[in-house]
């Protein structure tokens, strides 16, 4: 397939559009929402390393597996390549007013005042919060007894989430959110459908998706609300706490609303919380079959751990770019509003790349082998996760209570086939023993 073009091409760029198959939009929807995992080696396969699709709602999207072209695509003009507007599908979730669905300059505003709350010394002060908490879960395993590693992971790093984004404590409230946050996030391809097609939304399960989404808002202006108003506002450490202490003295476009606000929360929660989860759940389950990387608990072997099943398993498999103007990359035209997507996937599995890549080889990261753009689960550029660091911060503490008090086997050979999940979480680790 070449999708056709919506603009004559410009004279100074190649007239030849990306391949790719020749499949029906839903069909290539189909695959591209429930079995990338295994149809986009295929597509690479057969096709190189610029490869096009048309999903929806997307429209035609552009793969790409060579690490220069995402070099090249991350160091590029932020005018040109569109990182929000890539990610306008988790609006209805997100919020218009979200760091990773604004471009340009909103974008680099909300970055900014954002950044303060992840800082070395803001990582600094949350590390105790984190490794409390991971204790806390620890100790409600119970010993030769089997469980998910994944509801586990899931119901840690949301109260890890919870304490350090929003300083929640114990309340009425403060019950009802994380109970509610917890079905908000839970989401998958079906809601995707129903995001953007608003006559949906009257049924279920969209209707009783948006009931909760609506309580949730109402709990979180509430939550903003009062804690503005709070004496103690800047002795607080969390990052709402920050935000409300920044806008008593800012001036002009500094000064965020209560909407901006309400978004950077959720956001900050699906991002630092879902998908830590599940890098974690595969890290137990890596860590249950290469027991040997369970004596070392230092920060740099449980790092290294938690990158390489990142590499593994890719908890977002791409991220992207939606163009502004025709552009050139591998020698084909991408023509204006289509969108790039460098694939972690292909990337992580390439095994010019990563030797033996099917293979869990933590030693690989201590090494300090693996380049930036061939390790991609943060995303890259000015664009990259805020919170990579956090991430990492959080999953090695998560890692070291556990391996402190346990050690860790699988009740299983292995995971016969990866289970997609949702947007920001697509496959799910299976049960482990401690």
């Amino acid at each position: 397939m070449s999708a056709e073009a919506t603009a004559p091409p410009s004279p100074t760029l190649p007239d030849r559009l990306p391949p790719g198959p020749r499949l029906p939009m839903v069909a290539q929807t189909l695959l591209y929402r429930v079995r990338r995992h295994t149809w986009l080696p295929k597509l690479r396969e057969r096709y190189g390393d610029v490869i096009a699709v048309k999903t929806f709602p997307e429209g035609p999207v552009v793969l790409l597996a060579d690490p220069d072209h995402i070099r090249a695509l991350f160091a590029a003009s932020p005018s040109t390549y569109h990182a929000g507007e890539g990610k306008l599908i988790m609006t209805p979730m997100l919020g218009e007013q979200s760091v990773m669905l604004t471009d340009e300059e909103r974008h680099q505003r909300v970055r900014r005042l954002l950044m303060p709350a992840f800082t070395g010394a803001a990582l600094r002060g949350y590390r105790e919060l984190m490794a409390a908490a991971a204790r806390e879960e620890v100790a409600t395993w119970v010993p030769g007894v089997p469980f998910a590693a994944h509801p586990r992971m899931q119901a840690v790093t949301l109260e890890i989430i919870l304490r350090v984004v929003f300083g929640l404590a114990d309340s009425p409230r403060h019950a009802e959110l994380r109970t509610l946050l917890a079905e908000v996030i839970d989401v998958g391809a079906l809601h995707l459908i129903g995001w953007q097609n608003p006559d949906l939304r009257r049924f279920e399960p969209w209707r009783g998706h948006a009931r909760i989404q609506s309580r949730v808002d109402e709990l979180l202006r509430a939550e903003i609300t009062e804690r503005a108003a709070v004496v103690d506002l800047p002795d607080r450490a969390d990052v709402l706490s920050r935000l409300l202490t920044a806008n008593r003295t800012a001036t002009g476009d500094d000064v965020l609303t209560d909407d901006e606000i309400r978004d950077q929360l959720v956001t900050l929660l699906l991002a630092g919380h879902e998908s830590t989860a599940t890098a974690l759940a595969w890290a137990l389950h890596d860590l249950a079959r290469s027991p040997a990387w369970q004596a070392d608990r230092s920060d740099e072997v449980l790092e290294a751990v938690v990158k390489e099943s990142m590499r593994l398993h890719p908890v977002v498999y791409e991220v992207a770019r939606k163009t502004t103007e025709d552009v050139e990359i591998g020698g084909y035209r991408i023509p204006a509003g289509w969108t790039i997507m460098p694939s972690i996937n292909l990337v992580h599995f390439n095994e010019t790349l990563h030797p033996s890549a099917l293979e869990f080889r933590p030693d690989r990261f201590l090494a300090g082998s693996v380049a930036p753009p061939t390790w991609i689960p943060f995303g890259g550029g000015i664009r990259r996760c805020l919170g990579a660091a956090f991430s990492l911060l959080e999953a090695t503490e998560i890692l070291r209570a556990a391996l402190d008090h346990y050690h860790v086997w699988p009740d299983r050979p292995e995971v016969e086939q990866p289970v997609p999940r949702n947007v920001t979480m697509p496959l799910a680790a299976a049960p482990a023993s401690s």
